[in-house]
């Protein structure tokens, strides 16, 4: 997959079948409209294109709002070439990108700069300045500059309507196997080992406690969670804990996690760790000793699911 960084850099003498949006999360929705494009660009001999934002156009034009994705762009770029695009253009999204007409669009990227011969969106899909542009205008600028426009139906896309916001959500109340149904895999957080207190260490439980440099990167909410990572070509389960370690009055929110059958060292190592799903809520107990006991209990649980033994009653 080629990637540009910049849409002016992109160049080719082939059409291009295109794709438009944002694409965080790179859902089943996502997966559905860009396996689309790939396809129809084979069966036409024509340049797979995926048009991507960054920042999210919400951080440029909501400046207060805070937004929290659900990949890195880094992660996005793996997942999406993961998908066998041909071309992956990430814009920047600026007040000036978001000022063009929507006949600016059209005309200066589409037509102009990506050479454009078929453009496939999802439905309910607007662009332009103030969203003026939709399936219709798309349509219409189509017969005028001789391209084609389908519109993947929401049925299409899935039974169940799948969108970002959905598994933002689910991810902010602890619901992670929801989100990962909604993926089609399983939510990560890519950080680095950095030193931690130790006290996990002093008690049995030696976790490593993990660094995520993106600010905007979505956090799951407070508690423990199941999780497994490879680490050198190798598979290993753990559990992580997010939130303030009330126990020893803790002040900063950290994620530590506590590997099983594991002891090496990790400090300075860059670990992707992915999600399964929620253990309990992270809560304040009376002494380190009690602590100590639930970690074992969350242990035990961690193995049965594993395992495949694990029930939502226990």
């Amino acid at each position: 997959m080629k990637i540009f960084k910049n849409i002016a850099t992109y160049a080719s003498t082939k059409k291009s079948f295109v794709t438009i949006g944002t694409f965080d999360g790179v859902h089943l929705g996502h997966q559905k409209v860009i396996k689309n494009l790939v396809e129809s660009a084979k069966k036409n001999n024509a340049e797979s294109v995926l048009l991507t934002f960054f920042p999210h156009p919400r951080m440029v034009l909501q400046k207060n709002a805070n937004i929290k994705l659900i990949n890195t762009i880094d992660e996005r770029i793996e997942l999406l070439e993961n998908i066998g695009l041909n071309t992956l253009i990430i814009q920047e999204f600026s007040d000036e990108f978001a000022n063009l007409s929507a006949f600016e669009f059209v005309k200066t990227i589409l037509v102009d700069q990506l050479n454009i011969k078929k453009l496939i969106i999802g439905y309910d899909h607007h662009f332009g300045k103030n969203r003026e542009g939709n399936f219709n205008s798309l349509v219409a600028f189509g017969l005028q500059f001789n391209f084609e426009v389908t519109e993947i139906s929401q049925k299409d896309i899935s039974n169940i309507t799948v969108s970002s916001t959905k598994i933002r959500c689910a991810i902010e109340q602890g619901e992670i196997q929801k989100a990962n149904s909604y993926l089609g895999y399983n939510f990560t957080l890519i950080g680095t080992v950095v030193k931690g207190k130790n006290l996990g260490k002093k008690i049995g439980f030696p976790t490593a406690n993990i660094l995520i440099k993106e600010t905007y990167k979505l956090i799951p909410k407070t508690g423990a969670y199941i999780v497994k990572s490879s680490i050198n070509n190798k598979l290993i389960y753990g559990m992580m804990n997010i939130g303030y370690r009330p126990t020893v009055s803790g002040k900063n929110q950290t994620i530590e996690i506590n590997f099983f059958d594991f002891d090496e060292d990790l400090y300075n190592q860059v670990l992707k760790i992915e999600v399964l799903t929620f253990l309990r809520e992270e809560k304040k107990f009376d002494s380190i000793e009690y602590l100590k006991s639930q970690l074992n209990k969350d242990k035990q649980k961690s193995l049965e699911y594993i395992n495949g033994t694990f029930f939502e009653s226990n």
